[in-house]
């Protein structure tokens, strides 16, 4: 009992089955409060999105890790594949579809597209973004009755919570029934940061309009968190410090000399010129060198020259090492946020990119897709046959039918263009995959590959061209081929 009595005072941990859970000395200092997702958000949400912002407007490595994320989550852009079987009715959708995107933007700046970008930064920049889908007018002239309005994360008050007659409650300004479904948003009527805002003015939005585009990191979470949260004070830091170096450095370099004189009762002589020493404005004196002067010092007069102190020698090892944490903490490749490839070969850029593209891939399913393209989508096609634009008889009926689509991302440069390219052509002939989901990996629409490919042969035709690139070609000599061998056998 008593070797047990002091084996239990040498623990650093101490009453805790699990290590972690002691309140000894090494984690009597950690400050791990036990809060629900949203009463976390709640009361850090506003100032973690201020220095987010902050840090995104005056950091590069913040700036540049949120750009590269959000060309390689959009890129070109998302675009929809329709799957209705009809094929006139769907190139019919798929041509409204372009001439509304360029439409969309109900601020008109962006395409569809550029929406996307633009929604997909508000995400990782304030941890969630709000779309309002607004209906439009006949008269407006549009080809398909719809924008789309993005809002920024404050519009919705965080702080708004309320029990209301009808028993439904509101939590961080989203109001919810008492089956704890989304019923509808309550949002300022203009930036809360604007000169003219009014907080006594919140509008009912039903959550039918409303778009809540974020990533939900624990069960239960209504808001979203900024994707630099983990980084922020690191980035801080970071960038003072090599601010601080970068200030060291030119403060040294302002120093070429120092005159040292044996006694302040001397004449104010200057040693290389042997004259008096002249005096600017702010009566500094001013020593002047010419190339190839050797000049006498006076008796006692010494000149030491400065030597400016380097960098730490341990510098770029220390930045390289808090950038990799930055790159970890947002989910970015150090290669990609730095352009660093020292040391890394072929192999391990490839294991590292495609682990990177996994990352994307569930970005663009999960959130750009699923909680903003999916649900416009279905608004535009119910509003283009209400409107007139597409005639669907039975579309009442089988909207669900109608409204399948498939979402097409851009395409992933090949590592390897050669054997990335014979893989896919062996993949086809195997039946592992069809071409038309090839096509889709590369970004493209195959219906719109194999039209383009038609209207070239038919031109290369009319003009009596022959390109090795012609397919044609090749399946013509193969048969040729085949029938003399069955010729030659007989």
């Amino acid at each position: 009992m008593k070797f047990i009595r002091q084996l239990k005072r040498l623990l650093p941990f101490k009453n805790a089955a699990y290590t972690a859970a002691g309140n000894g000395r090494r984690a009597k200092n950690w400050y791990a409060p036990n809060l629900s997702p949203n009463d976390t958000l709640k009361a850090d949400l506003g100032k973690l999105q201020a220095r987010s912002r902050a840090a995104i407007r005056n950091d590069p490595w913040a700036a540049s890790g949120i750009t590269k994320l959000v060309s390689n989550v959009i890129g070109k852009g998302i675009t929809p594949k329709s799957l209705i079987e009809d094929d006139r009715l769907r190139i019919q959708v798929q041509d409204l579809f372009v001439e509304w995107s360029a439409e969309s933007d109900a601020d008109g700046l962006l395409s569809f597209t550029g929406q996307q970008s633009l929604i997909t930064r508000s995400m990782f920049e304030a941890g969630e973004c709000f779309v309002r889908l607004r209906p439009r007018r006949l008269e407006d002239g549009l080809s398909v009755p719809l924008q789309l309005q993005v809002l920024e994360s404050e519009f919705v008050p965080i702080h708004y919570n309320q029990t209301l007659p009808s028993g439904n409650v509101i939590k961080g300004g989203i109001e919810f029934n008492r089956l704890g479904q989304r019923v509808a948003y309550w949002m300022h009527r203009e930036h809360p940061a604007e000169f003219s805002f009014d907080s006594s003015k919140l509008a009912r939005i039903p959550a039918d309009d409303v778009l809540h585009v974020f990533e939900a990191l624990r069960p239960g979470q209504l808001r979203g968190q900024p994707l630099l949260t983990q980084v922020l004070v690191r980035l801080f830091h970071l960038d003072n410090f090599d601010d601080a170096t970068l200030l060291r450095q030119e403060i040294a370099n302002l120093f070429t000399g120092f005159i040292t004189k044996p006694s302040p009762e001397q004449d104010n002589i200057d040693p290389l010129t042997g004259k008096a020493i002249e005096y600017d404005q702010n009566d500094l004196p001013m020593v002047g060198m010419e190339p190839g002067t050797m000049q006498e010092l006076a008796p006692g007069e010494e000149v030491s020259f400065n030597t400016p102190p380097g960098t730490s020698a341990d510098y770029p090892n220390f930045m390289r090492q808090q950038l990799m944490a930055v790159a970890t903490g947002i989910g970015l490749p150090f290669e990609l946020l730095t352009g660093d490839m020292k040391g890394v070969s072929d192999r391990a850029l490839r294991l590292i990119i495609n682990e990177f593209r996994r990352r994307i891939q569930q970005i663009q399913h999960n959130q750009i897709v699923f909680q903003l393209c999916r649900p416009v989508w279905q608004r535009w096609m119910d509003l283009a046959v209400v409107s007139g634009a597409l005639t669907v008889p039975d579309y009442a009926s089988h909207a669900r039918q109608y409204q399948r689509v498939k979402w097409i991302a851009h395409g992933w440069a090949y590592m390897h263009p050669v054997q990335d390219m014979q893989a896919q052509k062996i993949a086809v002939r195997s039946g592992f995959k069809s071409r038309s989901e090839v096509v889709s990996e590369m970004g493209y629409d195959s219906e719109q590959i194999d039209a383009e490919i038609s209207a070239d042969n038919r031109r290369a035709d009319e003009l009596e061209l022959h390109y090795d690139s012609d397919s044609r070609d090749l399946q013509q000599e193969q048969t040729s081929l085949q029938d003399d061998d069955r010729n030659g056998t007989q």
